[in-house]
């Protein structure tokens, strides 16, 4: 006789799901409107962490997704639980990264009638995922979670939103459990490797760019040697520096915000720019002036998983439909010419990249943060994780850090102030071992400085490097560009930033000087409880290349 499927609820479902899926953690505010999810977690063996606010838990759950490349899962109860989610939602879709956020939602029988809290869904999300849907009934749980993970992580990875209606979630029905879900890979064809070769051998000044999701170390190692016996210079897109090691003599530096000049000009004059996984949106391409549209003068070569993505902006010379891994995979039938004649230009990049990214001392007062990365940079092992959001501050840490390695950077491409902390959150979790530092604005940090509980209760021993300098200062760098003198909305009064650390038990120091980091920086890493410093900063050093006052002028004799 077959085996009886036995009855279980519309909670008890969707954990079936998750734990068919391989899911290692799940990231959340509870709601009643969920409970019986809850109450199904709660015989599960996947950990649940308990965010403080529904924003930091799609950010916390985002950042899984790109640690784990596969989908980071995320909680909200419906209405006001859901749009504070939707800020990890654009990051999630603007960053290509797997995630399915799950909604409770009003009853069935309440629909349509603008019950408590009650959305739709599809056309709330509609534009910010790759799929939203609404569960009607408990016995269509396997075929709507089968298909949210098939979609979160296949072509180009993004986020799923899957509305939950609470009495479905009670609802018992007798159906098998859905197995686990494989992403598809594509692959280039010969036809594609033989003329990415006869390129290659055609070329003067190739440059190669890695960017977007779905790499695997494997395929990260792959591009290394491909890198190498063809002597290519490697640029990385915007937060995206941990595709290529950065002591390679092979690097480049970041095709990013705040670019090299060298290397934008590198990018405008190459006659080959083969770019794998990336889309080459505004912020790497530097206002989209780096290459024409929609008909770049660079040969160009884009590789990517998600085929709508091929010529939708620029019209490549070879198009090919193939992810991140699969690409790699087949990099060792392309051959290098006998002599290589662009050597001198790879060498004269690296160079490039090691000038720009080399701390110079600045005369401002307070901390000076060329000293801070220079300082951490010696000190930090190879697999660091660093995490940042948005503001002036990152580009220190963008420009001055040298990424080693696979998974050692979150950052969201979107701009998304308040990512840090969350993200520094769901990365301790997942390597304990591993130090991880949160770099935050002291606006930036005050967007999700809550989730430092978070931390605090799971035991996460993050470090939270807030720079202080009382101002949004992005925003007041633009002022000074566009409005010179007449400043408004961008100044902060702050608290005490290490008295909150020690609120919640944690480690906390003010940094006053450049003298005094290392000291406190070794003081919180041996402490093995969550931390903050708190580091002020002159507000004149707006950026690593300007002071306000220099901005200023600039603007008002422009």
């Amino acid at each position: 006789m077959p085996d009886v499927i036995p009855s279980r609820t519309g909670g008890r479902l969707i954990v079936e799901a998750l734990e068919a899926n391989g899911v290692e953690r799940v990231f959340c505010v509870p709601g009643e409107s969920y409970l019986a999810v809850l109450d199904a977690l709660h015989d599960s063996a996947i950990p649940v962490t308990v965010a403080r606010h529904e924003g930091g838990a799609a950010m916390m759950a985002e950042a899984w997704g790109k640690l784990a490349g596969k989908p980071g899962i995320c909680f909200v109860t419906r209405g006001p639980g859901a749009t504070n989610a939707a800020a990890g939602l654009h990051v999630a879709m603007q960053d290509s990264t797997p995630m399915v956020l799950f909604v409770g939602q009003v009853g069935r029988s309440m629909r349509e009638r603008e019950a408590f809290q009650e959305i739709d869904y599809r056309r709330m999300f509609g534009d910010v995922v790759k799929w939203v849907a609404e569960i009607d009934e408990a016995a269509r749980i396997p075929e709507f979670l089968s298909r949210a993970f098939q979609v979160a992580t296949s072509g180009r990875p993004g986020p799923v939103v899957l509305a939950l209606p609470e009495d479905m979630l009670r609802e018992k029905t007798a159906v098998a459990s859905v197995g686990a879900s494989e992403p598809i890979e594509t692959y280039p064809g010969l036809t594609q490797t033989a003329q990415l070769q006869k390129l290659l051998w055609k070329a003067e000044r190739p440059l190669l760019v890695l960017g977007g999701s779905r790499w695997s170390d494997a395929a990260i190692a792959s591009m290394q040697r491909f890198a190498e016996r063809f002597d290519l210079p490697v640029g990385v897109s915007l937060r995206r520096q941990g595709l290529f090691d950065h002591e390679h003599p092979n690097f480049a530096g970041e095709v990013g915000i705040a670019i090299n000049p060298a290397l934008a000009k590198r990018v405008r004059e190459a006659d080959l720019l083969i770019l794998v996984g990336g889309r080459m949106s505004e912020m790497p391409s530097s206002g989209y002036t780096l290459l024409d549209i929609p008909q770049p003068k660079q040969t160009l070569v884009h590789v990517h998983g998600g085929s709508d993505e091929l010529g939708r902006v620029y019209r490549p010379a070879l198009a090919v439909n193939a992810t991140p891994n699969g690409f790699a995979a087949q990099l060792e039938a392309v051959h290098p010419p006998a002599t290589i004649p662009w050597g001198a230009e790879t060498r004269a990049a690296n160079k490039a990249y090691r000038d720009w990214s080399d701390p110079k001392p600045r005369n401002v007062g307070g901390v000076e943060m060329g000293a801070v990365m220079r300082t951490l940079r010696e000190r930090l092992g190879k697999d660091a994780i660093l995490t940042n959001g948005a503001g002036n501050y990152a580009n220190w840490v963008h420009r001055y850090h040298r990424f080693r390695g696979p998974n050692t950077q979150l950052a969201p491409t979107s701009g998304s102030m308040g990512y840090g902390v969350p993200a520094a959150v769901a990365a301790k979790l997942r390597y304990p071992e591993r130090t991880v530092i949160a770099f935050a604005g002291d606006g930036c940090f005050q967007m999700t400085n809550n989730e430092f509980g978070t931390a605090a209760q799971e035991g996460a021993a993050i470090l939270v490097i807030v720079v202080d300098n009382s101002m949004y200062g992005t925003i007041r760098a633009h002022q000074e560009r566009s409005y010179p003198d007449r400043i408004e909305a961008t100044k902060l009064v702050n608290p005490d930033f290490a008295a909150l650390a020690r609120a919640y038990g944690g480690h906390g120091e003010t940094v006053e000087t450049t003298e005094e980091f290392l000291p406190a920086f070794e003081r919180a890493a041996a402490s093995g409880k969550p931390a903050i410093l708190h580091v002020k900063v002159d507000p004149q050093a707006i950026s690593p290349s300007a002071t306000i006052d220099e901005i200023r002028g600039k603007s008002l004799k422009g």
